[in-house]
């Protein structure tokens, strides 16, 4: 099937077809932790790569994008995997979500920060 799309990208590029979409890019890099992923979203396939994670992976969890990046969010994640360091994912149907990379199997909130318990 990758073939296929590959394939078919090529010949809309020959034919003057441009190619659009959504990228993502997150970059960490401490003393600490190192975290590199690449997301590219078009039409309906998602590729998720993770160049390099000082864990191993990269975690990715992806909230719905009505949440809006706020941590009030209640809504659950679409998709929480991980992927290693140096491999890629792709992914289809997915439409508008919000990725959140981290290093660690933790899921974040909608915000991408560390979950909080309530007390």
């Amino acid at each position: 099937m990758s073939k296929f799309v590959a394939l078919f990208q090529f010949l809309l590029a020959l034919s003057g077809c441009s190619q659009s979409g959504t990228s993502y890019s997150h970059r960490v890099q401490s003393e600490s932790e190192t975290l590199y992923s690449k997301i590219h979203v078009q039409d309906g396939v998602s590729r998720f790569e993770c160049v390099d994670s000082s864990s191993g992976q990269c975690q990715y969890t992806l909230y719905p994008d009505a949440c809006g990046g706020l941590a009030s969010c209640k809504l659950p994640p679409l998709q929480h995997f991980a992927i290693a360091r140096g491999e890629s994912r792709q992914l289809t149907g997915l439409v508008d979500f919000r990725p959140c990379v981290t290093t660690t199997a933790a899921i974040p909130g909608a915000d991408c920060q560390p979950a909080t318990t309530p007390h």
